[in-house]
């Protein structure tokens, strides 16, 4: 079945439980929260996976590793399993108090950035559909219906994304991106110093092992848990300038997921080369791959 396709684009950001647009195939974009129509078991059990600490140390570094035992990388696999490696990973909410799409800390030197996909916050070439004030982040989301917030929630302040996005041009397909600036919390502090971030990579070689995070809607979901999966990422030949992986299980609500390169545990989260953007089937998905586009859009956002 198809559920996302690389010509379409979905308002993912509605909250409305349902709303999309499709051009050419057919597919979703794997942002919308859609509601719970059947409980399918996707590889969510029993398999072993990339799961480690729940709860990373502040500020978690991409740096490959620290004197003393270093954790092993996660094996390569063919479906996603249950993920509680990094805690810098969770969902948007937006005004109504529903989730929809992933999103990730980036480390950044305020410690207020988060990464997540363009398609969730508008259509390209469309307009905003949302004002940054309506907009939350959780890390580390998790439970039944309205779930749980662990970590709190914080109030984006500013959204970053590319002309490319924005003008709808041709190049649009590679900047499947946004950096999001987000608030203090009622204590004062940045998102960063609580959860973490992965360290951003602007100039990654395309061949790389990533492991990729999501949180797959609630009909795939009922428990909103997130999910990874470690595999191979390869340059995708239909559209330059971005990646593609095969693993099943990254439904809709994944869009915005972070792929990150040399992953190994929640202290060592890799560098992040990508976000979650399209696919045609729950079991391929693709991302765009950071480079200087995308630095200068971060850098704006980490201002």
């Amino acid at each position: 079945m198809t559920w996302h396709s690389r010509t379409s684009r979905s308002n993912g950001a509605s909250g409305t439980g349902g709303n999309s647009r499709t051009s050419g195939t057919g597919g979703t974009i794997r942002g919308l929260v859609w509601p719970a129509l059947a409980v399918l078991a996707v590889a969510l059990t029993g398999c072993a996976g990339p799961a480690s600490s729940a709860t990373p140390p502040p500020r978690a570094t991409g740096s490959p590793g620290s004197p003393g035992v270093r954790a092993a990388a996660p094996d390569p696999r063919s479906s996603a399993t249950p993920f509680a490696g990094a805690s810098s990973v969770g969902v948007l909410i937006n005004e109504d108090g529903d989730h929809f799409c992933t999103a990730s800390v980036v480390d950044s030197p305020k410690g207020n950035v988060i990464a997540t996909a363009a398609h969730c916050l508008q259509d390209a070439g469309g307009g905003p559909s949302f004002a940054p004030g309506d907009l939350e982040f959780a890390p580390g989301f998790s439970g039944k219906g309205k779930g749980t917030y662990p970590y709190g929630r914080w109030k984006v302040g500013a959204i970053h994304l590319d002309d490319r996005w924005t003008d709808d041009d041709e190049d649009s397909e590679a900047a499947d991106y946004a950096f999001l600036t987000l608030a203090p919390d009622a204590k004062g502090r940045q998102v960063e110093k609580v959860v973490g971030g992965a360290v951003p990579d602007w100039s990654s070689r395309p061949e790389r092992r990533v492991t990729v995070v999501g949180y797959p809607n609630a009909a795939h979901n009922p428990g909103n848990r997130p999910i990874a999966c470690t595999t191979e990422a390869r340059p995708d030949e239909e559209i330059p300038g971005t990646l593609v992986m095969e693993c099943a299980g990254f439904w809709d609500g994944t869009s915005g997921g972070p792929w990150l390169a040399d992953y190994r545990d929640a202290k060592h989260q890799g560098r992040l080369i990508g976000v979650l953007s399209g696919g045609d089937t729950d079991s391929e998905s693709t991302s765009s791959l950071f480079d200087d586009h995308a630095r200068e859009l971060y850098e704006q956002a980490a201002g």
